[in-house]
């Protein structure tokens, strides 16, 4: 893939959507294309993070670790992202993530990521409503759990 079409791609990522074309150039040159087989881990539970993942083609499941196993607590598509929560607070990651089919990456490491957000406020605030989102989905699965622990 050329850097022009890479780029055409970074700009089609909410993420990323409104920052100038030259400075994708730059995130696509600096950033590394990583693929990962189904049932390969782009990261797991515990591990430090240097770096978050933006979903460039394929799937993933978030998985977290429970005394009964694995629990399957969301599912990453096309234009996702994950991996900053590691990267924003400093803290081991808090899901495994595994591929479920053949999945092409982004990986955008810990500076780059702060360099983009110090340049970039807009990206900034994409990432505060994907946080606030992911937060409300938790709060609304924990109300349908106590709902089903009452019954």
């Amino acid at each position: 893939m050329s850097l022009n079409q890479e780029v055409e791609l970074l700009r089609t990522i909410p993420l990323f959507a409104k920052i100038e074309a030259s400075k994708l150039k730059l995130l696509a040159f600096t950033s590394e294309r990583l693929t990962f087989e189904a049932g390969q881990d782009l990261c797991r539970q515990g591990d430090m993070g240097d770096a978050m993942y933006v979903i460039v083609e394929g799937a993933a499941d978030v998985l977290i670790d429970t005394p009964k196993g694995p629990l399957k607590v969301a599912e990453l598509k096309k234009n996702e992202f994950v991996g900053e929560i590691a990267i924003l607070c400093d803290v081991p990651r808090t899901a495994t993530v595994t591929a479920r089919e053949k999945t092409t990456t982004l990986k955008i490491t810990k500076d780059l990521f702060f360099r983009l957000v110090q340049e970039f406020p807009q990206m900034a605030v994409e990432i505060m409503r994907e946080l606030a989102h992911r937060l409300e989905m938790n709060n609304l699965r924990m109300r349908q759990l106590q709902a089903q622990q009452k019954n």
